[in-house]
Order: C-alpha cells, then sequence, then structure tokens
C-alpha cells in the first residue's frame, strides 16, 4: 500500500494506525458489510451493504436501480469504513474508558464490472464467503438475474487501517483506586443453523461445521 494520503493519515493516536497491506485485508475478509458514505448533491449519506474482497479491490453489489449503485456509478467520491469491535475496556478513571476493535477506511470511487464472466467469478467469491462450498450448491444466477445486478469494486490504494489492543491505560495517580479494572471481550459466535420449511436434502459440510464452531 502506498504512504499514507491527507485523507488516509491517521492523526488521533497515530500509533494505532496501521498502512500495510496484511493488516487492511485481514479486517476486510473478517468483514461481511461495510457502510459506504458519499454525497449525492444535495446532502450526505450512509449505507450498509455486503462486501467481499478480491485482491487488491473492494466489492459490492445491488439492483441496477438501487440509490447506492446509481449515486455510485454516477462517478462519485466515496468513503468506506468496516469495524470489528473485539471488547470494551474499563479502566479506573470514566475518562480511560476505551474499546478494542478493528477498523479500516477506503477512499476512492467505485467502478463496475461489466464483463459478464468477471461478474459470475465475483459472485462466486462472495457466495463462498456467505458459506465455502455454497456457490456450488445453490442454483446459479439467471442471465436476467444478473441483467438487473451490478458489482462495483472499489482500489484498495488510498486506505488506512486502525487497531486497538490490551487492557486499560490508567494514570499513574489511580493505579491503587480499589476499582476493577480489564477488559470485557465481545466476539461474534455462530449459531445453530435453522432449516427453512421448503429445505430438502441433507445438511451440507458448511452447515455441519457451523454447527460445530459454536
Amino acid at each position: 500500500m502506498p504512504s499514507p494520503t491527507p485523507r488516509t493519515r491517521i492523526r488521533r493516536l497515530p500509533e494505532l494506525a496501521l498502512y500495510e497491506k496484511a493488516a487492511l485485508y485481514s479486517i476486510i475478509d473478517s468483514a461481511y458489510v461495510c457502510h459506504i458514505s458519499f454525497y449525492d448533491g444535495e446532502s450526505s449519506h450512509v449505507i450498509p451493504t455486503a462486501c467481499w474482497r478480491d485482491g487488491d479491490r473492494l466489492y459490492i453489489h445491488g439492483s441496477n436501480g438501487g440509490r447506492l449503485i446509481r449515486k455510485l456509478t454516477s462517478a462519485k467520491e466515496a468513503a468506506v469504513a468496516i469495524t470489528h469491535l473485539d471488547g470494551l475496556v474499563l479502566a479506573k478513571s470514566a475518562f480511560n474508558h476505551a474499546m478494542n476493535y478493528r477498523s479500516a477506511i477506503i477512499y476512492g470511487r467505485f467502478n463496475a464490472v461489466n464483463d459478464e464472466v468477471e461478474k459470475r467469478r465475483l459472485m462466486d467469491i462472495f457466495m463462498r464467503l456467505i458459506a465455502p462450498g455454497r456457490e456450488g450448491d445453490a442454483r446459479p444466477g439467471s442471465a436476467k438475474e444478473f441483467a438487473a445486478t451490478t458489482i462495483l469494486g472499489i482500489a484498495l490504494d488510498e486506505a488506512a487501517a486502525k487497531v486497538r489492543t490490551g487492557g486499560p491505560i490508567d494514570d499513574e495517580s489511580d493505579l491503587d483506586l480499589p476499582i476493577w479494572a480489564g477488559v470485557l471481550p465481545m466476539v461474534t459466535l455462530p449459531q445453530t443453523p435453522i432449516a427453512a420449511s421448503t429445505s430438502i436434502g441433507a445438511e451440507p459440510v458448511y452447515v455441519r461445521q457451523w454447527k460445530t464452531s459454536e
């Protein structure tokens, strides 16, 4: 990843900044949803949407007629945010409470993927993010469905990650206070799969693995 730009240089707690591609990719690859902000000429908007990475680009998809897709395809500058909350950090003073997190911000413009073969390849990657192997089980998208869907990609050239880990950082004058301090860890955990009433056939491997990962 190139050197930080004026937009990606982290000024608040710069010691938490990470500009390496590996750190950025790890945060993106752990996410299912990103938030995209843009200005449409009248007001600002932030819209959550599913996302995935392939190589050095982040991808989203949506209906051709959706507002997000329409605005982003009109050469609008956008910013993308991804955040994972890993814990609440309880210090001895209210002022020094914090959160452990992994976050990334991406700046740039989205471009449409027009090649039909590439669109199908990228949607297979998205399906594998949801459940590895699902792309081979689900009915493939029809020509009509793909014609109604737009896939947009944004380069990861102008981006930065920010990560906080560890315990509280208390003022030295507070260290002897008889107050509990530490971290309340948080993690997203899979739950037992719920079969639809229309489900037919045995559970695929990725569903059984989802069960055992609880």
